[in-house]
């Protein structure tokens, strides 16, 4: 149980999560009406996102210091899980799109720059499929997660601001801070990133899990 107790109160964040952010009062506003609520999924599993990114470059920096497997399995997971959130992010946001901008895609730099960025993601995926032996695999994936790490931050978070972008809080457009004058949104906002971050990290680490169970299998049947 005291082991178990992060994992409880992910659960316990995003049922929060989930109740609150559909029924609880929000700002009324022109356009945005109730679709100000994805602030607390979309923005939220982003956030979990980068949160997770950062872990796995940590996990990448490590395992180029001292070439254990175990770092460069906490690195992929992380990523796994980050691709993931990016994923469910972008989803949750092109359904905002459609009911404030009127269509699912379109082209705005920000919803641009994201897809940039997960396709970068989705290449690091497929540039470790490619290599079969475990320590190359670990130190070039370990290198290309740190620069593309380094690369997706400006990407989506400078790059936009300096366009035009219909996107909340980019391109002169008030982020939804500015809406939030009685902070309810916040009363969501921040348990809802602390749970998604939380629910990311307990599936890198069932992923670890796994990936290790299946390390000592193999090294038996070779041994065998």
């Amino acid at each position: 149980m005291r082991q178990s107790w992060w994992k409880i109160l992910a659960i316990a964040l995003l049922l929060y999560t989930l109740i609150a952010g559909l029924l609880m009062d929000a700002p009324r506003l022109p356009i945005l009406n109730e679709t100000i609520r994805a602030l607390h999924f979309h923005v939220t599993m982003w956030f979990g996102m980068i949160l997770m990114l950062v872990v796995s470059v940590f996990y990448s920096i490590k395992f180029l210091r001292t070439n254990k497997l175990e770092y460069d399995d906490m690195a992929l997971e992380f990523t796994n899980a980050a691709i993931l959130f990016g994923v469910l992010g972008i989803v949750t946001g092109m359904l905002w799109a459609k009911f404030t901008w009127g269509d699912y895609w379109s082209g705005d730099p920000k919803q641009n720059a994201a897809a940039i960025g997960l396709l970068m993601y989705f290449a690091y995926l497929i540039l470790r499929g490619s290599l079969t032996d475990p320590q190359q695999r670990g130190r070039i994936g370990a290198v290309y997660n740190i620069f593309a790490f380094a690369a997706f931050i400006p990407l989506i978070f400078v790059l936009p601001r300096l366009t035009d972008s219909l996107h909340p809080g980019n391109g002169g457009n008030p982020g939804f801070n500015a809406y939030d004058l009685d902070s309810k949104l916040r009363m969501v906002f921040y348990p809802a990133t602390i749970g998604w971050t939380l629910l990311g990290a307990w599936i890198a680490t069932v992923r670890v899990r796994i990936r290790r169970v299946e390390r000592v299998l193999e090294d038996r049947m070779l041994n065998s």
